[in-house]
């Protein structure tokens, strides 16, 4: 599908569908201002007005109308859509729409489409960006696993909408919108494809695969190295390696650089580190994940932060912010189960010199991460965000839309939440109650991998933070809801892997 911006305004353009997005009203007769009603009676043959009467729209957020258009008119099918009430809506109320109109087009078998939106806040280059993400990720489909109809060689449930024009918008600030939607897309989509992968495809060496493609891709400013089992094994990584030892693919471990040009001769003014869980999947180990409700099946979403930190990647090497240095970090392996696997009850010992008794193997992603922390807090950073699907409690606690938030440090907690409202991605800061780390203590080791059943998540989170001793500000994600959904939302997270946080990650490394 292409995407493109147009001088048109909706009494000039001609084609299958026109969505036309509109604020919030008090009574179903004001829905339509006189420029719309101009526009029905001139073009679209009384079609809005009947639409609107019929179904009582008033504009609310979320909601739509449409209806096809009579006689010989230049437009055969038009919906309206709701934006709600502009004092209190937010960027993501645009992006939610045109993801609507797109769904609805394709529905409606619409080859092209025109977008009329009013403008949020007079900002033309956002505007054009959420709406450009908004149809860009609603449009979005993978059908990579599915079979060919045979009789027309097409993708079952393929789409039929090969245009989309954004309408009245056409500045430069509204062409570097658009340019900056496409780039983030790319991010998204690439990280949904890695998530909504199977394990026999997305291995740890298909993630070390796409690491190398994205530097190979984007040499100008990035660069990455992989390290083997024996170079892992030089650096003491003991935590990583023991949930890798029982698979028979070979752990990877990537180290993938943007260095962001400066202004000037000096080097990159900020450095941050962004670590991502990738356990490409997750059989619970000899602590076996059993039973109808285990989630065994959907253990291939076990490297969804991993997914992100690489989909950010791609974005950011197309953006490429100045006076900032990003390290994507991935400590990517299996966790299955064998004669070389860890039994509770082992002992392991990370980077940096910490032992820990593992009394559950199916927390194995704060292992992965413990290495991978340790190797990033020595990059003399000035932040590290880890991102991980790590614990159902978070998803208990939180449900399937919002992410969990931990910090030791308030600036870095509000630059994410700020980077989280502009993508419309849901964070939720939860405490770092030092004292339920006592839960962990062992008797035989330094620390625990896993405390009592209540506070899990918060738990996770101390542990973590166990392995940040040098870097000054330091966020863990917990994402284990939000990476994976079943249902069509009716917006831009379509069934399957979502790309979240890829752009609240983007907006964090643009702002921090």
């Amino acid at each position: 599908m292409e995407i493109k911006l147009t001088s048109k305004t909706a009494p000039d353009w001609t084609g299958d569908g026109l969505a036309i997005a509109t604020f919030g009203q008090e009574t179903v007769a004001a829905a339509l201002n006189q420029q719309l009603l101009n526009l029905d009676q001139t073009t679209l043959l009384g079609t809005l007005q009947e639409i609107v009467t019929e179904a009582e729209y008033k504009g609310d957020s979320g909601s739509m109308v449409s209806g096809r258009v009579g006689g010989s008119a230049a437009i055969r099918k038009v919906m309206l859509v709701g934006l709600g009430d502009p004092a209190q809506g937010t960027i993501d109320n645009w992006r939610k729409a045109a993801a609507q109109a797109v769904k609805w087009a394709n529905g409606a078998k619409c080859k092209t489409l025109a977008l009329s939106f009013p403008l949020y806040n007079l900002d033309q280059e956002l505007t054009a960006q959420a709406i450009a993400e908004g149809a860009l990720l609603a449009a979005h489909q993978d059908n990579r696993f599915k079979s060919q109809d045979i009789d027309d060689e097409t993708p079952k449930n393929g789409d039929s909408l090969e245009l989309v024009e954004i309408l009245g918008l056409d500045s430069d600030a509204a062409q570097a919108g658009l340019t900056r939607a496409k780039q983030i897309a790319d991010g998204v989509i690439l990280t949904r494809e890695l998530v909504s992968a199977p394990a026999n495809v997305i291995t740890p060496e298909a993630l070390a695969e796409t690491a190398l493609a994205i530097a190979s891709d984007y040499s100008d400013c990035m660069t990455v190295e992989v390290l083997e089992r024996e170079q892992c094994e030089a650096m003491g990584m003991g935590a990583y390696l023991g949930v890798s030892q029982a698979s028979e693919l070979p752990p990877k471990f990537i180290h993938l650089t943007y260095s962001g040009k400066s202004s000037g001769d000096e080097a990159a003014k900020r450095k941050l580190a962004i670590v991502g869980k990738g356990v490409t999947f997750d059989s619970g180990g000899l602590n076996i994940k059993a039973g109808a409700n285990s989630g065994i099946a959907m253990m291939k979403t076990d490297m969804g932060g991993a997914g992100a930190t690489l989909g950010a990647a791609k974005a950011i090497a197309q953006i490429k912010p100045q006076d900032i240095e990003i390290h994507f970090i991935v400590a990517a392996c299996e966790n299955m189960i064998s004669g070389r696997a860890i039994h509770p009850g082992d002992i392991l010992t990370a980077s940096n010199g910490k032992t820990i008794e593992v009394n559950n193997t199916d927390a194995e992603g704060r292992l992965t991460l413990a290495d991978a922390l340790v190797f990033a807090d020595k990059l003399e950073l000035d932040g590290i965000v880890d991102l991980a699907t790590l614990t159902g409690a978070c998803v208990v606690a939180l449900g399937d839309e919002i992410a969990g938030m931990w910090s030791n440090d308030d600036d870095l907690a509000g630059t994410i939440h700020a980077a989280a409202k502009l993508a419309g991605e849901k964070f939720w800061r939860m405490p770092l109650e030092e004292p339920y780390f006592e839960a962990m203590k062992s008797v035989v080791a330094d620390f625990k991998n896993t405390g009592n059943r209540a506070g899990g998540a918060i738990t996770a989170a101390l542990f973590l933070k166990k392995f940040v001793a040098n870097t000054p500000a330091w966020a863990h994600l917990d994402i284990a809801g939000p990476v994976w959904t079943d249902k069509d939302s009716g917006a831009y997270t379509n069934p399957g892997g979502t790309g979240y946080p890829v752009r609240t990650l983007v907006n964090l490394a643009l702002s921090f």
